[in-house]
């Protein structure tokens, strides 16, 4: 896959390269300085227990738009585009069960879907480099490990599920540094939830993500755990509605909203 300086630079510009399909994959890295979104979408029905869900975990969850019903077009974040088509990868959960992965989901659409947008950890990598932090993943060119815990978030109407985490390595004074700076980005998952021993918070091996790639560790290195926005995914097959479509792991929206509006 190749794209043009400018698409790679640009979020409307990469948006319209997704779209047409010249892009696929994971979406860390791209159009840096703009902050970048997890996908869920779920029946009116379901929309406003899954808001509660939200607001009773802001940090896996934190919320930057939601769309009217039937709407595809998130017109506060980024106006005009089209998040059935805008996404490089999605996933289709019906019942809870995964049912595919497609690269565009117009023919899931309905007249009463609400599609959430919640902030995304990918926002603040370019915070993380600006300090002279590793990115793992970006390093290595591949997919940000995630991973289940064994921390259940707090249940709202039909929704409950253990919290999802992503995975960057660190030396632990990088680990402080990089608390200090992702602090800051209250609305793309903030401040580390854990650092240290995967083991106390159930992750038995980092070797295993649930989602996404494996990254190498380092001597010295200690892993540095983030709540992660695929935390709903894990929430659908444990609540199973009978609809909920969502980006795949990695592969998010990109919005037109400056990471600086992330901050505190």
């Amino acid at each position: 896959m190749t794209i043009s300086h400018e698409e790679h630079a640009r979020p409307d510009a990469l948006r319209a390269a997704i779209r047409r399909g010249a892009w696929t994959g994971p979406t860390a890295g791209l159009a840096p300085g703009a902050a970048q979104a997890n996908l869920v979408v779920l029946p009116e029905a379901d929309a406003l227990d899954f808001l509660r869900f939200c607001v009773h975990n802001p940090m896996p969850c934190p919320v930057l738009e939601v769309t009217e019903p039937g709407s595809p077009e998130p017109v506060h974040t980024a106006p005009g585009a089209d998040l059935r088509t805008d996404l490089p990868r999605y996933r289709v959960y019906r019942s809870g069960a995964l049912h595919e992965e497609p690269a565009d989901v117009v023919e899931h659409w309905r007249d009463d879907l609400v599609a959430f947008l919640l902030g995304c950890s990918f926002t603040f990598e370019r915070a993380l480099l600006a300090e002279g932090l590793p990115v793992r993943h970006l390093e290595q060119r591949v997919n940000v490990p995630m991973y289940r815990t064994s921390i259940e978030c707090r249940p709202s109407g039909r929704f409950s599920g253990p919290l999802v985490v992503s995975m960057r390595p660190m030396r632990p004074d990088q680990a402080i540094r990089a608390t200090q700076v992702t602090a800051r980005f209250v609305r793309a998952h903030g401040a580390p939830v854990h650092i240290g021993d995967p083991d106390a918070i159930g992750i038995a091996d980092l070797d295993r993500p649930d989602y996404g790639d494996v990254v190498e560790v380092r001597e010295g290195e200690v892993p540095v755990f983030w709540a992660c926005g695929v935390t709903p995914q894990a929430a659908a097959e444990q609540s199973r509605p009978e609809l909920m479509i969502t980006h795949a792991p990695g592969h998010m929206f990109v919005t037109d909203e400056e990471e600086i509006r992330q901050t505190v």
